[in-house]
C-alpha cells in the first residue's frame, strides 16, 4: 500500500508541473516543457528544470502554450502583454481585457517575460551609475643597453546609451623618454588629452550634442586647448554592426602655450581664443565576433583667421582575447597650421597594448 501511495503521488506531482508549465512542440514532434524566457523571432529561450536554458529555433518551434503572461512585440509595433498560445501558423494572446490578439507567427519580433522586460526596460532608462560600458587600454615598453628608453601610454573610454542619449567620456596619456647619456630632448613624448560629450536624440536619426575636448601636448609647448562645441549629429548608418555619424557645429577654442626656445629664436607664452566650426564623422563596425575597428576624422576651420584650421584623425581596434580582456592599437594625428615657431604641425601617435573592457552593471 504504501508503494502505490508514493506512485500516486510522484505521478500527481508530476502531472501539476506539466500542467503549470509552458509547453513547446518541435516539426519533428518532440515536446519540451519548463519557462519561456525570450525570443528575437530568430531563436527562443526555455527554462528547463534539469538542463537549463535551452536554445531552439524559432522557426522549428509549431506550437507554444504558455501559462504565464508574456510581452509579445509584433513587427508592426504593436505589444501585447498575456498568455500566448499558437495553432495554425498563428500566435493566440489573450490581453487583461478578455480579448485576444491574434498575428502569423513570423510577425513575432520578441518575445520576453516579466523578468526579462523587467531587465529590458532598466536598460533603457539606467540611472547615471548604471549602464556603462567601455574599457581601459595599458601599453608599456622598456629598453635597455644600446637603447634606454621608457614608454606608457594609458587610455579610458565610457559609454552611458540609453534609450534617447548617450554619454560619451574619453581620456588618454603617452609619455615617452629617452634616458641616453646626451639625449636631447630627454623627454620625446608627453601627451595628455581627455573629453566628455553628450548626445540627445530629436528624432530617430538627428541628434544634438555638447561637448568638451581638453588636451595639453609638452613637445608642442601647448599647456592647454580647451574646445567647448555644439552641434547637430546625424545617423548616417545605426546597425548592429556599423554605426557611422555625421556632426557639424561651432566651437570655441581657447589655447595656452608657454615660452619656447629655437636657437635664437624666443617664442614667448601667448594664449589664443577663436570661435571655429566642428566637422566630423564617428565609424565603427564590427568585424567577425571578436574585433571592433572604430575611426574618427574631425576638421576645425578658424572662423577669424581664414586659412587656420585643425584637424584630428583617430583609427583604432579592439580584439577580444576572452570576456575582458582584448588586445588593441591606436594610430592617431593631430595637424595643426599655427602652432609655435620651431615646432612642427604634426603630432603622429600609435599605441599597442592591453584593453580591460567592463560591460554594463545591472
Amino acid at each position: 500500500m504504501p508503494r502505490q501511495i508514493e506512485c500516486l503521488i510522484f505521478f500527481i506531482s508530476l502531472s501539476s508541473s506539466l500542467m503549470f508549465a509552458d509547453q513547446i512542440v518541435l516539426k519533428n514532434g518532440d515536446r519540451l516543457t519548463g519557462t519561456v524566457v525570450k525570443s528575437d523571432g530568430k531563436i527562443l529561450v526555455l527554462h528547463t528544470e534539469f538542463a537549463g536554458d535551452v536554445t531552439l529555433k524559432y522557426e522549428a518551434i509549431t506550437q507554444i502554450t504558455t501559462d504565464e503572461q508574456l510581452h509579445v512585440g509584433l513587427k508592426n509595433g504593436q505589444t501585447v502583454v498575456g498568455p500566448m498560445t499558437t495553432s495554425d501558423g498563428k500566435i493566440k494572446v489573450a490581453i487583461k481585457s478578455g480579448a485576444t490578439v491574434e498575428a502569423p507567427k513570423e510577425d513575432v519580433a520578441i518575445i520576453r517575460n516579466d523578468a526579462e522586460q523587467t531587465a529590458y526596460d532598466k536598460s533603457l532608462h539606467p540611472g547615471l551609475l548604471h549602464g556603462w560600458n567601455g574599457g581601459a587600454n595599458v601599453g608599456f615598453a622598456l629598453a635597455r643597453g644600446n637603447n634606454q628608453t621608457e614608454n606608457l601610454a594609458l587610455a579610458f573610454n565610457a559609454v552611458h546609451p540609453t534609450l534617447n542619449d548617450k554619454i560619451t567620456m574619453y581620456a588618454s596619456t603617452v609619455y615617452a623618454k629617452n634616458n641616453a647619456p646626451g639625449a636631447s630632448p630627454s623627454t620625446v613624448a608627453d601627451l595628455v588629452q581627455g573629453g566628455i560629450r553628450y548626445d540627445r536624440d530629436l528624432i530617430p536619426r538627428l541628434f544634438a550634442f555638447v561637448g568638451g575636448d581638453f588636451m595639453s601636448d609638452a613637445l608642442q609647448a601647448l599647456n592647454l586647448r580647451s574646445v567647448v562645441t555644439v552641434g547637430l549629429g546625424f545617423h548616417a548608418i545605426k546597425s548592429d554592426k556599423t554605426t557611422l555619424d555625421l556632426l557639424g557645429g561651432i566651437n570655441y577654442t581657447r589655447e595656452s602655450y608657454a615660452t619656447t626656445i629655437s636657437g635664437t629664436v624666443i617664442t614667448p607664452a601667448f594664449t589664443r581664443k577663436f570661435a571655429a566650426l566642428t566637422l566630423g564623422e564617428d565609424f565603427s563596425h564590427k568585424v567577425g565576433a571578436s574585433t571592433v575597428v572604430v575611426q574618427k576624422l574631425y576638421f576645425y576651420p578658424d572662423l577669424s583667421n581664414t586659412g587656420q584650421y585643425r584637424g584630428t584623425f583617430d583609427l583604432g581596434t579592439v580584439t577580444k582575447i576572452s570576456k575582458w580582456l582584448g588586445w588593441q592599437n591606436q594610430f592617431g594625428d593631430i595637424y595643426v597650421t599655427n602652432p609655435p615657431a620651431g615646432k612642427k604641425q604634426n603630432d603622429v601617435v600609435f599605441t599597442t597594448g592591453l584593453n580591460i573592457a567592463f560591460t554594463p552593471s545591472k
